[in-house]
C-alpha cells in the first residue's frame, strides 16, 4: 500500500481517483440483453440462464415448496441473527416516515405536501461470490414500511437452479413472496419492462457487477427509476494516535474483499501510523480466504499522510466515501465538518460491519464521489411526495394580480386568461 505525505491540493483529485473501469466492451453486450428481453420476454430469460449461467431452468418463478426447504437450511444461528437485524433496521426506518404537510401559505391558499408510496418496487439481490441476503433485508423492510404495494425480488440461482437458502429465507421474513429465479442485466431489464412472468415494477433498487450497473443505467434513461448511480465499494478511515492499527487495518480488509475493485483509504496524521496500518493490512490479508479479491483490491488503495485535521477533513470531503471511518479524539467535532459521505462510523468500536448488517443504517450507499449529491436508500427512496393546493374564490381573488403579473410577464396569456376568467366571472 503507498503512501503519500501531506500531497498538495492539485494532486487531491488523482489521488480521489477511483478504480478505472472501461465498460466499453460490455456495453454493446448490455445493450442487447436489455432489448432481448424487452422483446421476448421469459423466453429471454430461459436461455439467457442457460447461455450466461449455464443454468437449465424449469420455471422462473421461487416456489412455496423452494421457500419451505430454504427454511430448513439455514441455522438457528443466522436465522437469530436474522431477527436481530430485522428488529433494528426497522426501528431506525419506521422512525423516517415522512407525514403529510399543510401551509395556509396566505388566505384562502392551503398547500398540501402529502407522502404516496411507490406502487411496485423491484429489488435486485445479487448472487454469484457472495449471496447478500442482508441486502434484502436493508430494501425490503423499508419498502414494507414505507407501505409499497407490491414487492418483487429477482436474484440468481447456482448451476442447480437453487437460490440461496438464506436470501428466500430472509425475503420471506420481510413478507416479500414474489422471488423470480433471474440474474445479471437481463433481471434489471425484466424488471424494466415486465415479462410473462415477472411484472413491470415502478422503481428499482440493488447493487450488482457492472453489467446490473449498466442495464440499470439504461433503463432509468429510458422507463424505470433506479435507486442511485453505484459503483465498486469503498472505504475511508481517518485516524490519529487514538486509532487501533488493528482495527483500522481489518475495516479496510473488510471493504477490500468485496471485490477486485474495491478501494480501501486511511488518512492519518502520522508516517508511523500509516506503516503500522499498512504492516497489520499485510498480516491479516494472508489469513483471508478471499485473498485474491483482497490483493487486487489494494491495488487500489492507498494511505495519505496530512499533518493536520483541516486537511485530513478536507480530503474526506473531496473524496465523498461511501463509508467514511473517523476513529480521532474528538470524533464528533470532524463529524459536524463532514459534508459529503455515504454512511459514518465514529470511533474504534464502530466498525463499517455494523452499518452492512445490523445497527439499523442501511448499507444501500452512494460510491464513486456521488455522495456530493445522493443520499444512501431510505425511507424517502420509497415514497413520492404530491402536492395538493386548495384555493377559495377570495383565495384566488387575492393572488390573482401576482399569477396575472407573472405569466403575462413570461407571454403566457392563457395562464393569465385561466385567472382573469375566475375573478371577472
Amino acid at each position: 500500500m503507498k503512501i503519500y505525505q501531506n500531497p498538495p491540493r492539485e494532486e487531491w483529485r488523482e489521488l480521489c481517483r477511483r478504480a478505472e473501469q472501461d465498460n466499453s466492451q460490455i456495453a454493446e453486450r448490455v445493450e442487447a440483453i436489455v432489448e432481448r428481453v424487452a422483446r421476448e420476454g421469459d423466453a429471454a430469460l430461459f436461455a439467457l440462464a442457460e447461455q450466461i449461467d449455464g443454468v437449465n431452468l424449469d420455471s422462473l418463478v421461487v416456489t412455496d415448496e423452494e421457500f419451505a426447504y430454504a427454511e430448513s437450511r439455514v441455522s438457528d444461528e443466522v436465522k437469530s441473527a436474522i431477527e436481530v437485524a430485522v428488529k433494528n433496521i426497522s426501528a431506525f426506518h419506521r422512525a423516517q416516515l415522512p407525514k403529510e404537510l399543510k401551509v395556509i401559505t396566505q388566505e384562502g391558499v392551503e398547500c398540501v405536501q402529502r407522502p404516496v408510496a411507490i406502487r411496485r418496487v423491484g429489488l435486485y439481490i445479487p448472487g454469484g461470490t457472495a449471496p447478500l441476503f442482508s441486502t434484502v433485508l436493508m430494501l425490503a423492510l423499508p419498502a414494507e414500511i414505507a407501505g409499497c404495494g407490491e414487492i418483487i425480488l429477482c436474484t440468481p440461482t447456482d448451476k442447480q437452479g437453487r437460490v440461496a437458502a438464506e436470501v428466500l429465507y430472509a425475503a420471506r421474513r420481510c413478507g416479500v413472496t414474489n422471488v423470480y429465479k433471474a440474474g445479471g442485466a437481463q433481471a434489471i431489464a425484466a424488471m424494466a419492462y415486465g415479462t410473462e412472468s415477472i411484472p413491470k415494477v415502478d422503481k428499482i433498487f440493488g447493487p450488482g457487477n457492472r453489467y446490473v450497473t449498466m442495464a440499470k443505467q439504461m433503463v432509468a434513461a429510458r422507463n424505470t427509476a433506479i435507486d442511485m448511480p453505484a459503483g465498486p465499494s469503498e472505504v475511508m478511515v481517518l485516524a490519529d494516535a487514538s486509532a487501533n492499527p488493528t482495527f483500522v487495518a481489518a475495516d479496510m480488509l473488510s471493504q477490500a474483499e468485496h471485490g477486485r475493485d474495491s478501494q480501501a483509504i486511511v488518512v492519518c496524521d502520522s508516517i508511523a501510523l500509516a506503516e503500522s496500518v499498512a504492516a497489520e493490512v499485510e498480516r491479516q490479508r494472508v489469513l483471508l480466504s478471499r485473498a485474491d479479491y483482497v490483493a487486487e483490491s489494494l491495488a487500489n488503495s492507498r494511505a495519505i499522510v496530512f499533518d493536520n485535521r483541516d486537511d485530513m477533513i478536507a480530503f474526506a470531503n473531496e473524496y465523498a466515501a461511501e463509508h467514511l471511518i473517523v476513529s480521532m479524539v474528538s470524533a464528533w467535532d470532524v463529524v459536524d465538518k463532514i459534508t459529503a459521505a455515504g454512511s459514518i462510523f465514529i470511533g474504534n468500536y464502530s466498525p463499517e460491519s455494523a452499518g452492512d448488517y445490523a445497527s439499523g443504517t442501511n448499507h444501500t450507499l452512494p460510491t464513486s464521489g456521488w455522495a456530493h449529491s445522493c443520499s444512501g436508500v431510505n425511507i424517502d427512496s420509497f415514497v413520492r411526495k404530491i402536492t395538493i393546493q386548495e384555493l377559495s374564490q377570495e383565495g384566488i381573488s387575492s393572488l390573482a394580480p401576482t399569477i396575472i403579473a407573472m405569466a403575462e410577464a413570461e407571454g403566457l396569456e392563457a395562464h393569465a386568461a385561466a385567472v382573469k376568467v375566475r375573478i371577472e366571472n
